[in-house]
């Protein structure tokens, strides 16, 4: 069975309702990102961050995969897909999808704020306990804090990432501008000759020489694309250096 690794981000929950962190409106525009998600905005004020963490929960609890989602998960029925992912929510995985590598972390998780990768802390959120409270604290005695990649942390999966990519026989970019890094640098892992597919109704600049598949359109009708032409090998005989583009 072939290997498929895809790079989604904030692209492929936007069709779900979920707002997106840099886009127009996004909760860049309303909340400070030095303020919510930095570790500077932690040490500066914990409870204002997981409040605001607490809200996104809520939110996210009324979102629903998308058919973009639902498409990615079906094509683990012919292919062995990863899905290493930029977002923090958690619907690639209500979706059906097995094998889900969080490179920023994930929203409906919490952990200790001493040790963030120690698993004995973890907590995983649900329905009806989605909030962490003022001055909340962990076994370990540290405060309670998301499960998040804040900035100027480690992004701790990211070697396992990478290796996943190294093993592609397909790799595709689905709702990804490509300019966070380092996430944006995986497809330098991407093997000499492995098909590159890019869904994103944006023109993407995308950082490598290989021969490049685009697909301009949101992710739910971009995704159906991408499945018919990665089961009929539609793209397999395009010569080196080509782009292909659908709008």
């Amino acid at each position: 069975m072939k290997k498929l690794v895809v790079l989604t981000g904030a692209g492929i929950s936007a069709e779900s309702g979920f707002s997106t962190f840099r886009d127009n409106n996004g909760y860049w525009d309303k909340y400070p990102v030095e303020r919510v998600a930095s570790t500077q905005g932690w040490a500066a004020d914990p409870d204002y961050v997981n409040a605001f963490y607490n809200m996104m929960r809520r939110q996210l609890i009324d979102a629903k995969p998308n058919r973009g989602h639902e498409i990615l998960a079906e094509l683990q029925e012919d292919f062995d897909v990863s899905v290493i992912t930029q977002n923090v929510d958690d619907l690639h995985e209500r979706a059906g999808q097995k094998k889900v590598i969080h490179l920023h972390g994930e929203l409906m998780r919490t952990c200790s704020s001493r040790d963030v990768e120690d698993p004995r802390y973890w907590r995983t959120m649900t329905p009806d306990c989605l909030e962490v409270g003022p001055g909340e604290l962990c076994d370990d005695g540290s405060l309670r804090r998301p499960y998040i990649v804040f900035f100027g942390e480690q992004v701790p999966k990211l070697q396992q990432a990478a290796e996943e990519v190294m093993r592609a026989d397909a790799f595709a970019v689905v709702g990804s501008s490509l300019v966070v890094y380092p996430a944006a640098g995986l497809v330098g892992y991407v093997r000499r000759g492995v098909p590159i597919y890019v869904i994103d109704p944006k023109p993407v600049s995308i950082p490598t020489d290989h021969p490049v598949h685009l697909i301009q359109d949101v992710a739910s009708r971009g995704m159906a694309e991408l499945a018919r032409r990665l089961r009929e090998g539609s793209d397999a005989a395009q010569r080196p250096g080509a782009h292909s583009e659908r709008v």
